[in-house]
């Protein structure tokens, strides 16, 4: 008995047993009796083939649960239409949202989450034992950025088709494109800096291809561009934390010597990058007043790194799609762009930039959750009825509407300030606004997008919590938008600080502004 056990199977059913397996050889056996008796009737309601039980063999049942759809995201978001008719009424930028909507939707949505499963690698030797420094990321990282090349992610910034409402439409293209970009939006905020920085200082001799390459819709000449200023002593405190040394050449140029902490999208084409003029003794100047701006290509015409070693890729709670490394820097051919001790100065303008970017993207996550969610809502039931027939379901998302519209709102007035400014038109008022309200917009939306992506998470209950509903990454890649570009305590000081230095004539703009709207 017990060795004829273990010739056959066992597969459940509802309420009796059948035996499988080995039958036709023990058959022939002496234990063809024993097999026979063990072997219960098939009761009369058994299911048969034709009409198996809902929970056999898997076990798992007919019912799946319909996961959220993501629609285009342009035409799902009304306030962003409304804010465009009023301001910005070109059929041109309507019909281009649109259409680079449906693009996200059916193409560039599913690049985004290859770039969170393929994660970058750092391949440091060739199989011949030769250092190569190789920093590989997905295909679909390549395709993110010949696509921002192509739609001029960047690129519309600078071309000012629509004057000083050029940002605004830039920034609200980066908007829908932010969530599905797998991250690409982090080396474009520094793409759009470092070419702000150069115009700024005037666009000549190695600048000049730097710059047209930066602000290029051709893929094939597009570059994008690093920001090297965290070093081990400091993040944000780059005037004491900076210890890199620029040693001067006999052709003007410079020789870059020192050991940058956090790098991200460190597979940049170039990159800006502070450091401290040594003199003939070797003596440098402490402190900001010591250090300068320089420019420096990141590989050489053979595609290799030079004066650069890659001691390896950080490994974050999120933004994994994009590659953050550690570098040594040993001998990096580089070229002065600011005054000597003045590059601190010089970054200010890319400072803010890069913050509207922050906040921008902080807004698209709040937006893309929410979209997620109330899609969610018609497609899941709990207690015998959808969830968007849940009163304080819905209570709930509409208070993370509320969230985001006034983030939104909020961001797109400053967007509206910085092309102001650009393209002359900005009053004594509203530049005063643009340095107040810079910070405070990146500050407020930085936390603002992990406490609302977090209650998105939970609108759809513990499938928010799985790793592949490619959910969980929203909130992990939201949690670095209050720590980039200044945490929560650095831009509380740099408000401090611009009111003090205007001796509160912000905070009078603001007020007055605050009264005519």
């Amino acid at each position: 008995m017990a060795s004829s056990l273990l010739l056959h199977r066992q597969v459940t059913r509802p309420g009796y047993w059948v035996h499988t397996g080995m039958y036709r050889l023990l058959s022939h056996s002496s234990s063809a009796k024993v097999v026979k008796r063990d072997m219960a009737p098939f009761p009369q309601d058994a299911p048969t083939v034709e009409g198996p039980a809902e929970f056999s063999r898997a076990g798992i049942g007919g019912f799946f649960q319909q996961k959220p759809v993501l629609k285009n995201p342009f035409l799902g978001d009304a306030l962003l239409q409304g804010y465009l008719r009023r301001h910005l009424p070109s059929e041109a930028v309507y019909s281009d949202l649109l259409v680079f909507g449906e693009r996200l939707v059916y193409e560039v949505d599913g690049w985004g989450r290859e770039c969170e499963t393929t994660p970058p690698k750092l391949v440091t030797y060739d199989p011949w034992g030769c250092r190569v420094d190789r920093i590989v990321t997905s295909p679909a990282w390549q395709r993110m950025k010949d696509l921002s090349a192509q739609e001029g992610l960047v690129a519309i910034g600078y071309e000012r088709t629509y004057g000083e409402w050029s940002r605004v439409y830039q920034m609200c293209k980066l908007y829908l494109f932010s969530p599905s970009s797998g991250l690409y939006t982090c080396p474009l905020a520094m793409t759009d800096g470092a070419a702000k920085v150069i115009q700024a200082l005037g666009v000549s001799g190695p600048t000049q291809e730097a710059f047209s390459r930066l602000t290029s819709r051709n893929p094939e000449d597009f570059w994008t561009s690093g920001q090297w200023m965290t070093e081990r002593k400091g993040g944000s405190d780059v005037g004491s934390g900076t210890e890199t040394v620029a040693l001067p050449q006999s052709d003007g140029t410079y020789r870059l010597s020192g050991f940058k902490w956090f790098t991200s999208a460190t597979d940049a084409d170039m990159t800006l990058t502070l450091g401290r003029v040594a003199d003939r003794d070797g003596r440098t100047t402490p402190g900001s007043r010591g250090l300068s701006l320089f420019y420096a290509a990141v590989r050489d015409e053979d595609g290799m790194v030079q004066g650069i070693e890659v001691q390896r890729l950080k490994d974050k709670l999120g933004t994994r799609q994009m590659p953050t490394a550690e570098l040594l820097l040993d001998g990096l051919p580089a070229y002065r762009l600011s005054e000597e001790g003045r590059g601190v100065a010089c970054i200010a303008n890319m400072l803010t930039l890069t913050r509207i970017h922050n906040s921008v993207s902080a807004v698209s996550g709040m937006r893309r959750v929410l979209q997620l969610a109330r899609d969610y809502a018609t497609r899941r039931s709990a207690f015998g009825k959808p969830l968007k027939d849940h009163p304080l379901h819905m209570q709930t998302l509409t208070r993370m509407e509320v969230e985001t519209r006034g983030a939104f709102l909020l961001v797109m007035d400053v967007c509206r300030l910085i092309g102001r400014e650009e393209t002359g038109h900005a009053s004594q008022l509203d530049t005063h606004l643009l340095r107040l309200l810079t910070p405070v917009a990146k500050l407020y939306t930085g936390k603002q997008a992990i406490a609302v992506i977090s209650e998105g998470l939970e609108s759809f209950g513990g499938q928010g919590y799985i790793e592949d509903t490619g959910l969980p990454a929203m909130l992990r890649d939201a949690q670095v938008l209050s720590i980039w570009e200044g945490t929560t305590n650095v831009l509380s000081l740099d408000v401090l600080r611009c009111i003090a230095r205007t001796s509160g004539l912000v905070l009078q703009s603001y007020f007055t502004h605050t009264q005519l709207v």
